[in-house]
């Protein structure tokens, strides 16, 4: 047996994890051991024996299961002895006291991707204790000025997710919400470099190594805080720290009522700005203090819509129907509040096009957001929803090539971008937009379930099983707290037959149809994984009838396009049932 680069340590109920560690670290070339068919744990034998003391670097997964295996304790035990061990936290649990000490890396949120700022440096470390004998470590070498972002000229900030201490993980948005907008008042300063909401957003719930982040990310200050909102109080505490010596350079605490969280927020960025000694222009400063609404219940409303959307995108109508209350209850309160009435026209069109019909198509809400704010990126990609749904391929283009303009950033945008992508057939661009959408939030499992097709269609087998992953594992976090969300189910079966789990994504299919059979999305996305991914082209062809005859045009264009259906298009039956809903779909429009 080879001695191996790295020795991968870990419980059986971790194995999938165990995989992706594997995997990421054999791309970067490293000969790295993992007894999959054994599983570590299990036996103790003379040949695990042998890899676990020749290995260079030894990895250990901790987990309240590993914690709690004998195997795994020793395992550790022999690499810190041996000085190869290299720990790492992949499930929250209390560390057996004897490594308590240790400095361990935490990769609890670490979804598999390579470029993650949370893998690079435990990847480091791993490729500097095996040394130049591995083909990447050598490149490493070779490469080393580049390890670590040039740090950016001048002040530079990285504001990490604030911490929710309401006692309620139900106001987690709130936090999130003051975390995201404080980020977004800072990047309009032009003196200052702000790291964007997508990375920053990376180490949510992390304890992390201030000056380790700041050299990760090359910047010079790094912002945290904590959020805690009680009736109509609310306390908001922030420190800004130099990244360099981990000194403090302002810290502050707000106690406040809730009604004055702008006026809060403004405070809070102009004294980060003051702090920074950078120069804050009169347009600037007026651009900070410029916001959706003045009304901060419609402001909380919002925020609470929004976090639902985003978990939840491809879900239900019992979870779509009361955000449209909640926006309708926002707009009420403030009829200029263009975010609000743009969120609810997106929610109308999921609720319209892809759940089952709905009374409204989300178009009047669109063109209201418009006309209170011409330059609003998601109203924009909502229209553009709306015109391919219509079969208006070239309005549809425009509009959202004006959103990408208008909005690159933005997470909606992105979405809605992918799909009119995919729907045109241009499916390197669909991927690129999914991926940045995956990346904008952390959450949203269905973007990740369309890089499987997405991959799928341009031969990148690697990169399919990765997006499997990343999305049955998405899927599951939203499934344990609502185990009935079908959208969840529907992406999460796909990734379970694409992983070789198919008795168990049929199960998935089955309770998903039980709770919600009206649910287009689910059904739809259900007869992709029979057809491609499990090969029972008659139970795909069943699940799709129900769906085709409430589909609309822009939907049957996916259908048209989508590689997933490819096993299906020589059977005359669903030939036969795509032709009728063209054919209504052509009398409606007539109509």
């Amino acid at each position: 047996m080879a001695t191996p680069d790295v020795f991968i340590s870990y419980a059986r109920n971790d194995a999938g994890t165990a995989r992706r560690f594997a995997e990421a670290f054999e791309a970067e070339g490293l000969n790295v051991w993992w007894d999959n068919s054994l599983q570590a744990g299990e036996v103790f034998d003379e040949v695990i024996e042998a890899a676990l003391s020749g290995a260079k670097a030894v990895v250990v997964l901790w987990s309240p299961d590993a914690v709690a295996s004998r195997w795994v304790r020793a395992e550790a035990t022999m690499a810190d002895q041996n000085r190869t061990l290299v720990p790492a936290i992949i499930a929250q649990c209390k560390l057996p006291i004897v490594f308590g000490m240790t400095q361990t890396a935490d990769l609890s949120g670490w979804d598999g991707d390579r470029s993650s700022p949370i893998w690079q440096p435990f990847l480091g470390t791993v490729q500097q204790m095996v040394g130049s004998s591995s083909p990447a470590a050598q490149t490493l070498a070779q490469a080393e000025p580049a390890k670590a972002p040039t740090r950016k000229k001048g002040a530079s900030i990285i504001v990490l997710p604030f911490s929710n201490m309401s006692g309620d993980p139900e106001q987690e948005y709130f936090s999130d919400g003051i975390t995201e907008d404080i980020i977004t008042d800072l990047s309009k300063v032009s003196a200052l470099s702000v790291i964007s909401r997508n990375s920053a957003f990376t180490y949510k719930g992390k304890v992390v190594d201030i000056p380790e982040v700041a050299r990760q990310l090359g910047v010079s200050h790094v912002m945290e805080g904590s959020v805690r909102k009680a009736g109509n109080r609310v306390r908001v505490t922030a420190q800004l720290i130099d990244g360099l010596n981990n000194d403090h350079v302002w810290a502050e605490r707000y106690d406040r009522n809730l009604d004055d969280i702008f006026e809060l927020q403004d405070e809070l960025s102009q004294a980060i700005v003051k702090a920074l000694k950078v120069r804050l222009l009169p347009e600037e400063k007026k651009a900070i203090e410029h916001r959706g609404t003045e009304n901060v219940e419609a402001y909380n409303l919002f925020l609470m819509a929004r976090q639902e959307v985003v978990n939840n995108v491809g879900s239900t109508r019992q979870i779509y129907e009361p955000v449209v209350r909640i926006l309708r209850r926002a707009i009420d309160i403030d009829p200029g509040y263009a975010d609000a009435w743009a969120l609810l026209a997106s929610v109308q069109a999921m609720l319209n096009f892809s759940l089952g019909g709905f009374e409204d198509d989300g178009l009047a809400a669109a063109k209201k957001a418009l006309e209170l704010d011409p330059h609003h990126a998601e109203a924009h990609s909502v229209m553009a929803h709306i015109a391919m749904e219509a079969g208006d391929v070239e309005a549809a283009d425009t509009l959202v090539d004006k959103a990408l303009q208008l909005g690159p950033e933005s997470w909606e945008v992105n979405n809605h971008a992918a799909t009119i992508r995919f729907r045109q057939g241009r499916f390197d661009e669909a991927t690129t937009h999914y991926e940045k959408s995956v990346a904008l939030e952390s959450s949203s499992y269905k973007s990740c379930g369309m890089l499987m097709t997405c991959y799928r269609a341009q031969g990148h087998e690697d990169k399919v099983l990765e997006a499997a992953r990343m999305t049955l594992e998405r899927c599951e976090k939203v499934l344990a707290k609502d185990r009935n969300n079908a959208g969840a189910m529907a992406m999460g079966s796909d990734a379970l037959a694409e992983l070789g789990e198919q008795d168990r994504a049929k199960d998935w299919m089955n309770r998903a149809m039980l709770v919600d059979p009206d649910n287009l999305t689910a059904r739809y996305n259900f007869a992709c994984t029979l057809a491609s991914g499990i090969g029972d082209i008659d139970g795909a062809i069943e699940m799709l009838k129900p769906a085709l005859e409430k589909m609309g045009a822009g939907y049957l264009r996916h259908v048209a396009i989508d590689p997933d259906m490819d096993p299906l298009r020589d059977d005359p039956r669903f030939q036969a049932i795509f032709a009728e809903a063209e054919a209504r779909t052509a009398s409606e429009s007539d109509s």
